[in-house]
């Protein structure tokens, strides 16, 4: 609910591009998927793993993955449109270490819930005893904004030149 506010009080100052504002409604919809259910309950990762063979629910993982994908368009935007990176070259680094540094964040807020929270914490974690859990999240959202910043890097560069045309 934050972000929504956040982007309609920026909507006219810094208007995002389109990708961008239909990431960030991707986004919510998993977030909010994962909210209802929690995480480790989502049927659609349930189906995924009996199709796939497995036992763990990883719809979490979709999350992890959507947390380095689409924030890294949001703020490879912010930093292209007010010029903050001079050489283009430093782009994807700076992008994807703030993807990283907010994977990372996520996974210490994780870890207080848990240390403030024994009984709630296994829904909100979400780990399904996969020991490798933290490491895991982390790799999906570098995995996620390196992909993001591949495969959509040029229509991403088109949309911000047509932005306020």
């Amino acid at each position: 609910m934050l972000a929504f506010v956040i982007l309609v009080f920026t909507r006219k100052r810094f208007p995002l591009t389109p990708l961008a504002y239909w990431l960030i409604l991707v986004h919510c919809l998993v977030l909010m998927v994962g909210g209802h259910y929690t995480y480790a309950e989502v049927p659609l990762g349930d189906w995924v793993s009996q199709w796939m063979g497995g036992e763990r629910n990883n719809y979490d993982k979709l999350g992890h993955f959507a947390q380095g994908f689409i924030p890294a368009i949001v703020i490879r935007e912010i930093l292209v449109r007010n010029q903050v990176v001079a050489r283009r070259g430093w782009l994807s680094l700076i992008v994807i270490s703030i993807c990283l540094a907010f994977s990372a964040f996520y996974e210490l807020i994780e870890w207080w819930v848990a240390l403030l929270s024994s009984e709630a914490a296994e829904s909100f974690l979400g780990t399904q005893g996969y020991v490798w859990d933290t490491q895991s999240d982390m790799l999906l959202a570098l995995i996620g904004a390196s992909m993001a910043l591949a495969v959509l890097g040029r229509l991403h560069d088109r949309q911000i030149a047509n932005v306020g045309s």
